[in-house]
């Protein structure tokens, strides 16, 4: 394995491993919001804060010229080629509110390539990481609680009316309106829908086999930097996609067998994405 990309996978696993024990350590407490975003149900709270500032100064502190994008606001260009893109709590709502899926996403870029991508999500013990042209893998504990580690690879091939597909809404009253016009349309088709709350989270378990497939528009680069380099690395195809209307990409990631048609139901023709009809 290229070196530098060994230390970027071990950086991104401690500084990782460090929010996932503060973020722990918050739960113990009342979790209050501390903002809003994009609507009143868009929240953030001081947890999301302090965990992207904790991977900054883990990140930064071991490579200070670096670059990083975090969703509460760090934004540096760097100068070393890799930038990394952190999602310091993933699945906030899910979070607050005691539910289990919500994560600690970091990926590193290089040349503006992901190349590293760790996802840990603590509430089910795992850890998810990948790195380009190294394949991906789930690491968790044995039942004796020692490490296990899994090569990951997706179901395919998969025929559309078998496929469990993930998706997500967004915060925003119109995009809701849109997402679930789509969610209608594609549910007779497949065998079930599944919304769990956290991009990166349904990507890696689209890499691990528990989906078929993952669809959604509206999740930032933060959101699907490191899941998509998981997904892909355990062989999914992975497609930005832009669509009429929205600011935002379609997020469509499957095994390469279901994704062709997957496309052509979402991407390919704008009747699935009109919920005008």
């Amino acid at each position: 394995m290229d070196p530098e990309l060994a230390q970027l996978r071990d950086l991104a696993l401690d500084a990782a491993a460090a929010a996932v024990a503060a973020l722990m350590a918050g739960r113990d407490g009342a979790v209050a919001v501390a903002a809003t975003k994009s609507s009143a149900t868009d929240v953030v709270t001081e947890m999301d804060r302090a965990s992207e500032r904790l991977i900054t100064e883990r990140l930064l502190g071991a490579r200070p010229d670096d670059g990083i994008q975090g969703e509460e606001g760090a934004d540096r260009a760097g100068t070393s080629g890799v930038r990394w893109v952190v999602d310091p709590l993933d699945g906030t709502v899910n979070y607050l509110y005691g539910l289990p899926y919500w994560a600690v996403s970091i990926a590193a870029e290089r040349d503006g390539e992901a190349v590293v991508g760790v996802v840990a999500v603590p509430t089910l013990g795992e850890t998810y990481v990948a790195v380009r042209g190294e394949g991906a893998r789930l690491l968790t504990t044995d039942a004796a609680g020692g490490p296990r580690t899994v090569q990951l690879r997706v179901n395919d091939p998969v025929p559309l009316d078998r496929a469990l597909v993930g998706t997500g809404f967004g915060y925003r009253a119109e995009r809701r309106r849109r997402q679930g016009a789509v969610a209608a349309r594609l549910l007779p088709l497949v065998r079930d829908l599944r919304r769990a709350g956290a991009c990166a989270t349904d990507l890696c378990h689209l890499a691990a086999g528990r989906l078929d497939a993952f669809y959604e528009i509206g999740p930032q680069p933060w959101d699907h930097a490191a899941g998509g380099l998981v997904a892909r690395e355990a062989g999914a195809r992975f497609l930005l996609a832009p669509v009429a209307d929205e600011t935002d990409p379609l997020v469509v990631s499957a095994g390469p067998t279901l994704f062709p048609e997957l496309c052509e139901l979402l991407v390919g023709r704008p009747q699935p994405l009109d919920p005008s009809g």
